[in-house]
């Protein structure tokens, strides 16, 4: 078969813990919702339009979160491609919570992160997450009740795959005693290198390394940018 020039699965593929196959290019969720990632997109259509169109590139990999809106992505994610296409692989994160446009405040009770993977699995219309990862570890909390809980929602088969974001090679090696980290996912692109020790851990080890603000929202691909 001729693939489409546009089509993701040329950027080449990994598999998620060692079973889930996905393109390596794939979408991430974020900013789909409102200004300041609260509340709705200013046009639900043009947000439903462009989840849709995702299959048709190929791209079987999206990655939202609860905090996202809150909820507003997941939800928006299930409106658009529930019952969702045989092979896409939808991650979702938790463990920050929203009170307002562009706050953020990590919360790392292993109670508070049951009920978000319940919620996730309610928003998002599935009976397991594919992939669930921990958006932040919590400094108020022991790291060791967050790492237990998460290898729990795996034991209890609510999630199929655990990861973490925005840690050290440290951490990743402190929540291996737990669970098998299927992922991490750190702020990294072409003029932001800080987790590039992370990046050359996680190839060693075969963890999926998804870097978030990969054009720093659109900048590095602006006239006159780097690219």
């Amino acid at each position: 078969m001729i693939q489409s020039p546009s089509n993701t699965s040329r950027s080449g593929t990994f598999r998620i813990g060692g079973d889930l196959g996905i393109n390596r290019l794939g979408f991430g969720a974020m900013r789909i919702t409102g200004q300041g990632i609260w509340g709705p997109p200013a046009d639900h259509e043009e947000a439903i339009r462009t989840l849709k169109r995702l299959p048709e590139l190929g791209v079987n990999f999206i990655d939202t979160a609860d905090s996202y809106g809150p909820d507003v992505s997941e939800w928006l994610i299930r409106e658009a491609l529930h019952p969702y296409p045989k092979g896409l692989v939808i991650a979702t994160k938790g463990g920050l919570t929203r009170s307002g446009p562009d706050i953020w405040e990590p919360v790392g009770r292993p109670e508070y992160l049951l009920q978000q993977v319940h919620k996730s699995l309610r928003n998002l219309g599935v009976e397991q997450i594919d992939l669930w990862q921990l958006h932040r570890i919590d400094p108020r909390v022991p790291a060791d009740e967050q790492f237990d809980a998460v290898r729990s929602f795996i034991d209890q088969k609510l999630i199929r795959h655990a990861g973490l974001s925005e840690v050290s090679v440290d951490n990743i090696k402190a929540a291996s005693k737990f669970f098998d980290v299927a992922t991490v996912q750190n702020r990294y692109n072409l003029v932001d290198r800080t987790s590039e020790d992370v990046l050359d851990y996680c190839t060693q080890q075969n963890i999926g390394f998804i870097p978030w603000f990969p054009l720093a929202a659109g900048d590095l691909a602006k006239p006159g940018s780097i690219l």
